[in-house]
């Protein structure tokens, strides 16, 4: 099976974009050099690589890129920062 990798990229406006690639140092690359004119990145460059996980089904990659976009900012910084245990509390609404 071919390796995949979800990852978060860190914004020059330090906003975060999460992505899945089956290529990760091509497709940071692309994201560098504004590659493909209308993603997120184009405008919000230099972006930083600050997290990526690799997987060898891609759905299951797809599956928790998608998880992640729907996280809030802090649950992703979270993530980022290999701070585990917090995720949980991280998830609950506040009402």
């Amino acid at each position: 099976m071919q390796q995949s990798f979800v990852y978060i990229l860190k914004c020059s406006d330090n906003s975060y974009y999460t992505g899945v690639t089956s290529n990760l140092s091509q497709r940071i690359f692309q994201h560098n050099v504004g590659f493909y004119p209308d993603c997120y990145t184009i405008n919000r460059r230099p972006i930083e690589l600050v997290y990526y996980a690799e997987f060898t089904d891609i759905s299951i990659a797809i599956e928790f890129e998608k998880k992640i976009k729907k996280w809030s900012r802090r649950k992703k910084k979270a993530l980022i920062n290999e701070e585990y245990d917090k995720l949980p509390n991280l998830a609950k609404k506040k009402f």
